[in-house]
């Protein structure tokens, strides 16, 4: 039995020795990070952020890829066909977990196509409208929607988007009629809103920042289970009577399943080194984003819940797309 075990230990330790002085000298060429939005979002922000700072840590070009689309999907579909060998990256958000439960199909499967590598950050979002829309608060549109059934409208990053399903469980439990309008991702609803081509939007802290402080946009308030210490003075949407709509958008890293476990864990290392500097946690507090950086463990675990949880909310929202 003993020299069974050790003929099966020497048959598999090339493998692995090999996967160990690969993740030294990795990367040798460059990363593309692939972000399933366009330029602009909140995931896109992120992935420019840590894109930049990997590149320089590990002295090879992280290139970031925009592949917007079918609620981030048709990028994610290109990682999950990708080489496992550590040069194309996903980082996408909760719309990861929400889309098993909201498209009929799916061209991957989201638990088995890929490899967890670390949860990065998890950002506030905010309802925020178009100062030509006579609101103030969550309450004036309420009424506001009431007095005009299905002449308002809400802009989303895109069906099966996290900022969608809120937007339809505070539809239903407000009971009003206001038009989702999908976009292909945070950047472009964001123009839109700014332009009044949306009345309302459901989008990251992170993302609409700057047009909040510039005058172009007006909070309203925000989804978190607490309200925001960078803008203390908004409310939580449960606080105003919506208990059941408590969410924000999480960002994640993955790669290829089957990528080598000591690439995976070269990978977290250097991100979650990124996430701990004090600039980078700086920078996202200061637009309501929490630096998170966790082990591909606990990523693998938390997806799982978050899948639960969301399934849960699509049926209870009626959120579905064929």
């Amino acid at each position: 039995m003993k020299r069974v075990l050790l003929l099966c230990f020497f048959m598999a330790a090339p493998g692995f020795i090999a996967a160990g002085v690969h993740a030294q000298s990795y990367p040798t060429k460059a990363i593309r990070l692939l972000v399933p939005y366009p330029p602009g979002g909140g995931t896109d922000i992120i992935a420019r952020i840590v894109g930049q700072k990997l590149g320089e840590n590990v002295g090879q070009q992280v290139i970031i890829d925009n592949r917007g689309g079918a609620g981030g999907t048709i990028g994610t579909e290109i990682v999950a066909k990708s080489a496992g060998d550590g040069y194309t990256v996903l980082m996408a958000p909760t719309s990861h977990a929400i889309n098993p439960s909201i498209y009929s199909k799916l061209p991957y499967d989201t638990l088995k196509d890929f490899a967890p590598v670390t949860l990065a950050a998890s950002a506030t979002i905010v309802l925020a409208a178009h100062p030509s829309i006579p609101v103030k608060s969550v309450k004036d549109v309420i009424a506001l929607a009431k007095s005009k059934p299905g002449q308002l409208n809400f802009g989303s990053a895109g069906n099966g988007t996290v900022f969608h399903l809120v937007g339809e469980l505070f539809k239903q439990q407000a009971g009003i009629d206001i038009v989702h309008v999908p976009f292909k991702g945070g950047g472009p609803t964001i123009v839109n809103l700014v332009a009044g081509q949306v009345s309302l939007a459901f989008e990251t802290m992170l993302a609409l920042s700057p047009h909040i402080q510039a005058g172009k946009v007006r909070a309203l308030a925000v989804t978190g289970a607490r309200r925001s210490a960078v803008m203390p003075a908004l409310p939580t949407v449960a606080e105003l009577g919506f208990p059941d709509i408590v969410a924000e958008n999480w960002y994640g890293f993955y790669v290829p399943a089957g990528t080598p476990k000591p690439l995976i864990a070269r990978l977290n290392a250097e991100i979650v080194k990124i996430l701990r500097t004090q600039d980078v946690k700086e920078r996202f507090l200061s637009q309501g984003t929490e630096v998170v950086g966790s082990t591909p463990e606990q990523l693998a675990e938390y997806i799982r819940n978050e899948m639960a949880k969301w399934s849960r909310a699509a049926k209870q929202a009626g959120a579905r797309i064929d």
